[in-house]
């Protein structure tokens, strides 16, 4: 008989805060010890716990956690095998890909991989980077990078590194320059293979996913609420962006309506004065908590 709570395993570190935060506008509150890696959270179905985002796919496929969340790139690197649900595509920084990228002083003479034959690299990422150079025939050095890997390149120490970047801003602001992109990463959310064929835990980790992709969603949209002349509906309709269609309702005077639509909130300072144009009075702008 299978336990009766879901063993969830929240990532450690820099996505520690942004998971915190997603899961609760899904709808659970997890509240974290200062002297423990063992959180409180809102439902008694399920039980938390943190580790770092590098362990969690073995946690994970050993049984330890019937449910992660970690990038593909630490599931790759480990080579675990676990159920991969979906793609959660969040961070502390931005809602887009990361990429790990082999990188180089600024002013080196290298200019393609093939130029660091021979060469010593430093990186966290050591079993992926080794069959990345492996595959293309080149000879390198690799060694574990325990942090501060840029320095490390900058010092002298080694002659790239392979290092994870959203933005590049940091690679940048140390000197350096990519030279190549190995791979796109993003979180995902992982279940062991035991508690996926278990169909009580396998529900609700669906449940767990589907509310934490609502939640996603909702963070890139707004819903808009406005008073519309009825005789400008026609006029609106078809061309007004909504997830499905606009919902309309008659009002109290016969020639108004009220007209509330779910958009994407980068559109919204483009939409309002158009809406302003076709008439359209009282116009309120409100935050999602989550669209399914």
């Amino acid at each position: 008989m299978s336990e009766q709570f879901l063993r969830l395993g929240v990532p450690k570190g820099s996505l520690q805060d942004a998971t915190i935060k997603l899961f609760e506008k899904a709808g659970w509150k997890i509240k974290l010890h200062e002297r423990n890696d063992f959180p409180d959270i809102d439902d008694n179905r399920i039980k938390c716990s943190l580790a770092r985002a590098q362990e969690m796919s073995m946690y994970v496929e050993n049984g330890t956690f019937d449910v992660g969340l970690t990038g593909m790139d630490w599931i790759r690197e480990n080579k675990s095998d676990v159920v991969v649900v979906d793609d959660l595509i969040y961070s502390k920084v931005s809602n887009r890909k990361a990429r790990w990228v082999l990188c180089v002083r600024g002013d080196s003479p290298y200019r393609r991989p093939e130029d660091l034959e021979g060469k010593k690299i430093s990186t966290e990422l050591m079993g992926f980077t080794k069959e990345y150079f492996e595959s293309m025939g080149i000879n390198v050095d690799v060694s574990f990078s325990w942090g501060t890997t840029e320095a490390k390149v900058v010092e002298g120490l080694c002659d790239g590194i392979v290092e994870i970047t959203e933005t590049g801003t940091t690679i940048k602001a140390n000197g350096l320059r990519i030279i190549a992109e190995l791979m796109q990463t993003n979180t995902q959310i992982i279940a062991n293979k035991d508690a996926w064929a278990d169909p009580r835990k396998r529900q609700l980790i669906e449940e767990i996913n589907m509310l934490l992709q609502g939640a996603l969603r909702a963070g890139k949209m707004v819903g808009l609420k406005m008073n519309l002349p009825k005789d400008k509906l026609p006029e609106l309709n078809g061309t007004l962006p909504s997830l499905n269609s606009p919902t309309v309702a008659e009002l109290q005077d016969p020639n108004w309506l009220s007209v509330e639509v779910m958009v994407e909130e980068k559109i919204v300072r483009e939409l309002i004065p158009k809406l302003v144009a076709f008439g359209a009075e009282g116009i309120i702008e409100y935050p999602l908590n989550k669209v399914i």
